[in-house]
């Protein structure tokens, strides 16, 4: 985040005062087309003249050059590679007539128009008794020791495990919505608003709401088809699917 942003949201009170990225915590570098080299498949950065080890993820686009790389290390100790390209394979999907509306929650992670639900995996607490015996192991060490160090890792690679899952799991999910349906419906909730609530906060952070809104938006425009924002004040707990009236509470005094 450049400065000047960290330092909006600091007098916004919005973040805390603005300080140095820990190398613990993981990091990023960004290189541009002049910093870094693309010659047979393999990539080279500034000033290496050796390739990157790199174990694919997925098939690299023939003449495809890419145009930026961003290696990150993650909090775990892992690196990886991102690459930008211009993909030429993706490409409008063939229609299939149907559109229909979801609505996100915790049990269901989405409950369709149709009246098809798709139960919430809760991938942290699958492992949050594990990761809750990793982070009081954790809480033993001292403070600068190698074990402490030690201990984070294992804390970390638990997260880490939970966060691959959780996108793993959204992106089969919003692929196959995408490939099925022409228009979705979607609404636009105020998810940082939702978190403040102490007793639905893990609950919600879990569910993922904003990163599958977020996996919908683009893979809709990449494959050519529509999504529409439902308005976070439009009334429709209250109103009739079928006649569309709108049935407003009543107050007696």
């Amino acid at each position: 985040m450049p400065i000047d942003s960290a330092f909006t949201n600091f007098h916004a009170q919005r973040a805390k005062y603005p300080n140095f990225k820990k190398k613990r915590n993981g990091g990023s570098a960004e290189f541009t087309k002049s910093a870094f080299k693309w010659k047979d498949g393999k990539l080279f950065l500034a000033k290496s003249k050796k390739p990157l080890n790199i174990v694919w993820s997925r098939f690299f686009p023939q003449d495809c050059k890419p145009s930026t790389v961003t290696v990150k290390l993650d909090p775990s100790g892992r690196w990886f590679v991102s690459i930008l390209i211009k993909d030429p394979t993706i490409k409008p999907l063939p229609k299939t007539g149907k559109q229909v509306g979801i609505d996100v929650g915790i049990t269901s992670l989405i409950t369709t128009s149709d009246g098809e639900k798709v139960a919430n995996p809760k991938q942290f607490n699958r492992l949050y008794k594990k990761l809750k015996r990793k982070q009081k192991a954790l809480s033993r060490k001292t403070k600068g020791s190698n074990n402490r160090y030690k201990a984070r890792l294992e804390v970390a690679k638990i997260h880490a495990q939970i966060k691959d899952s959780r996108t793993d799991f959204l992106h089969k999910l919003t692929t196959k919505l995408v490939r099925e349906n022409d228009l979705i419906a979607i609404e636009d909730l105020a998810i940082r608003n939702m978190v403040k609530n102490h007793k639905l906060a893990r609950s919600i952070s879990d569910a993922s709401w904003g990163e599958f809104n977020r996996q919908l938006e683009y893979k809709y425009q990449w494959y050519g088809k529509e999504l529409i924002k439902i308005d976070r004040y439009f009334p429709s707990s209250k109103r009739c699917g079928n006649c569309g009236h709108i049935v407003f509470p009543t107050y007696s005094i």
